[in-house]
């Protein structure tokens, strides 16, 4: 089969065997497939996958399942998105049953590639981990990515208002015509933010540039979950602060939890979020598709930071 893999620093077309489905598994023939920021850096050599797992890009995929392994309750035809440690960018992957859901109604399978990575994340970081609440604010840096753009959504439909740091006026208009409250354009700092501090949660994929803001906006008992560097690893804390407010400083990744805790994140999602797809309170934000074949534009696409939601690559028809 082809699949994408990273060479010499960028996406490749190759050429390999397919996956086998073990027990437990499915096999999916792949449509479509999200592209993530964790992809740009496995491409760059920056970020290779969990140890047993494929070295073939991809997060997350949409497709129809063409083989049911031994113990799943699935049907070879059903519609299904998936979430991946890896592997979803290519004409076929297999999966832990778990993590397989069937596409929202409504949705098509390209929509649905843009869902279980972004949906997923937001929800664990934002819902399990900080536990917010109604009423509560949140504060979503780098708030028109695609997992900005699903927190901005899930918070509105759970009634805690948010607001963002974006790059510029147009990604700020983006988020708030999703739900969010307002928010600033980052320049060089992000001392915007005051005006709507103190916040109850910070989902921060930046890190280090953000940290001491981040610090001063959290109110008592607030809650800030790390969950990327873009802007560097290494921060000095005031820990005063910490001590003072009683704030939780959680970091959080997701690709690499097992697959226990990532089946029962799924099903939750399928209790919690997936009925709000279908009533339209949640839309997947699907800026531009493109050919696998054109993956280096794609992905060139994603690393500009313009992009507003998701970046999806097509792999077969549907």
């Amino acid at each position: 089969m082809k699949a994408l893999q990273g060479q010499d620093g960028r996406p490749a077309l190759i050429e390999c065997a397919p996956p086998v489905c073990e027990a437990g598994q499915v096999r999916i023939r792949v449509v479509a497939a999200g592209l993530n920021r964790a992809d740009l850096l496995q491409a760059a050599g920056l970020y290779p996958p969990p140890p047993g797992v494929s070295d073939i890009l991809g997060l997350e995929c949409a497709g129809v399942i063409s083989e049911v392994g031994e113990g799943s309750a699935w049907q070879v035809g059903d519609r299904v998105c998936a979430l991946l440690a890896g592997g979803g960018m290519a004409q076929e992957v297999c999966v832990d049953a778990r993590h397989v859901v069937s596409v929202p109604a409504g949705l098509s399978l390209v929509e649905a590639a843009a869902i279980p990575e972004v949906y997923a994340t937001a929800w664990l970081n934002v819902f399990q981990l900080a536990q917010v609440q109604p009423g509560e604010k949140v504060l979503l840096h780098a708030g028109a990515s695609g997992v900005g753009s699903a927190a901005i959504q899930l918070c509105k439909a759970f009634n805690s208002p948010c607001w963002v740091s974006v790059g510029s006026a147009e990604r700020l208009a983006y988020c708030e015509a999703l739900g969010a409250q307002g928010g600033v354009v980052r320049g060089d700092n992000i001392d915007g933010l005051q005006d709507f501090a103190p916040f109850d949660v910070i989902l921060d994929p930046v890190g280090a540039s953000y940290a001491a803001a981040n610090l001063k906006m959290l109110r008592l008992d607030g809650r800030w979950i790390n969950i990327g560097l873009m802007g560097g690893r290494r921060a000095e804390l005031d820990l005063a602060q910490l001590l003072g407010k009683r704030i939780q400083l959680i970091g959080s990744t997701l690709r690499s939890r097992s697959d226990a805790f990532k089946g029962e994140l799924m099903a939750q999602l399928v209790e919690k979020v997936w009925p709000l797809f279908a009533s339209g309170a949640l839309k997947p934000q699907v800026e531009e598709v493109f050919a696998w074949t054109d993956a280096q534009a794609a992905f060139a696409r994603l690393a500009s930071n313009q992009v507003n939601g998701k970046v999806v690559l097509q792999i077969s028809a549907e």
